[in-house]
């Protein structure tokens, strides 16, 4: 298999996990590039159900290695408390098939407070963070005062920048009324979670460069989507990371030139946790998809927004990451009704765009233009085996999705399970 970035076309929470795990197979290094702990990966197979947040999907398989590359923030405590639950499910997490970036920056429990600071104070302009200190950290980043990895070797120097970072802290959540966070406390922390991931810890660019000499395939594993991008997304209600697939390479060290192929990931409807912009939200599709259990987010739990399909954001989305191919999943969530919608446009100040606005206040403004397609009420796909078998008006409409995005879909998810993926040409 070429080397592939997987990339979420959407919001995020397009069923990702489910497609590495999927390619996974055919893949030898599994790599994820960038965010932290406010996303998850839920996979299932055999019907044992795992939640992923830091440790790349692949590490389901025993066989496989994964890399959390230098793009990615990592809570030390949280990683660790993965890797317990990983365990106590009968999957092995070893220094043998998972490296850790040294370069890699860590968010501490200041960044957490921060967060949830900052955002309560928003009132009703709300990001929508999961409270993870997923933005603070990446804030440190770029203001050149962050903590890495690698510095938790250094005791001297990592003391001298938390007596630093723990003092603006503390200044700032004085007038929140929390309590003031203790050095010594925090330093005890980091030494023991440092204590059992230094083995894990390791150079790995020149890891993946050397593997891609050696002929080994890399999947990188993409989190959240590409409207949640900084610079790309509904701006600013995104995440702090590059979620394209440029990111996958600036978050590896590993080169445009060593990519094969990119391959988006949409939901056959379009779905968004938290705050932003989404122009073919649908109360009654939202209501439909909760009751039948469907739709909550796999890091909090919170309601997932639903909709209908949206080809202007999934078209946008193939270009922007160069996609060579789209994988479409959760095509059974449209099973048992009687018209389907696809947005083909927006209707904005009397133009049709099929482009999305760089403004959020022009995506609010902005109507959905619609066309209809038939249904399948009749024949559901959940649990069909193989793409002939689906109904025709469900492959019809896999074929106006082709032609809108300008990206042929070439996988489709039929339910959660790994097996349930059918393959399209």
């Amino acid at each position: 298999m070429p080397n592939t970035i997987i990339v979420g076309a959407q919001w995020g929470d397009e069923g990702k996990g489910k497609i590495v795990d999927y390619l996974t197979e055919s893949s030898d290094i599994i790599v994820r590039a960038q965010g932290g702990n406010n996303a998850g990966h839920t996979v299932i197979h055999d019907d044992q159900k795992y939640i992923l947040h830091l440790i790349p999907s692949g590490i389901l398989w025993p066989e496989k290695k994964c890399v959390i590359g230098n793009g990615v923030v990592i809570d030390p405590v949280s990683l660790i408390e993965e890797f317990k639950k990983l365990e106590k499910q009968g999957i092995k997490v070893s220094p043998e098939n998972l490296y850790i970036s040294d370069r890699a920056h860590l968010t501490m429990p200041y960044h957490r407070l921060l967060d949830s600071h900052r955002e309560s104070g928003l009132g009703g302009q709300k990001i929508g963070t999961t409270g993870r200190g997923i933005g603070p950290t990446y804030i440190d980043k770029v203001e050149r005062s962050g903590i890495r990895m690698a510095d938790l070797e250094d005791k001297q120097f990592l003391e001298a920048r938390l007596v630093e970072k723990i003092a603006q802290a503390n200044t700032i959540l004085e007038s929140a009324d929390s309590p003031p966070l203790e050095l010594h406390t925090i330093i005890e922390e980091l030494e023991s979670a440092y204590s059992i991931l230094a083995p894990f810890v390791r150079e790995t660019t020149s890891f993946l460069h050397n593997q891609i000499a050696e002929g080994k395939s890399l999947l990188f594993e993409g989190a959240q989507g590409t409207y949640l991008d900084i610079d790309h997304g509904t701006y600013p209600f995104v995440t702090s990371s590059s979620t394209t697939a440029g990111g996958a390479c600036t978050g590896s060290g590993v080169s445009p030139r060593a990519i094969d192929n990119v391959t988006a990931v949409a939901k056959a409807y379009t779905t968004r946790v938290g705050a932003g912009p989404f122009v073919t939200e649908n109360a009654e599709f939202s209501d439909r998809m909760h009751g039948m259990g469907r739709e909550f987010g796999a890091t909090t739990g919170r309601k997932r927004r639903c909709g209908w399909f949206d080809a202007v954001v999934t078209g946008h989305a193939c270009r922007l990451n160069g996609a060579d191919q789209l994988a479409l999943t959760n095509l059974d969530g449209l099973d048992g009704i009687e018209t389907i919608k696809i947005c083909t446009a927006y209707r904005l100040n009397g133009e049709n765009l099929t482009t999305p606005p760089s403004r959020v206040e022009s995506w609010k403004d902005c109507e959905p233009v619609y066309e209809e397609h038939p249904g399948w009420p009749d024949q559901p796909t959940a649990g069909v085996a193989d793409i002939q078998s689906l109904p025709e008006n469900a492959k019809s409409y896999l074929n106006r999705i082709d032609t809108l995005c300008g990206c042929p879909v070439t996988l489709v998810g039929v339910g959660p399970d790994r097996k349930e993926t059918l393959t399209r040409n």
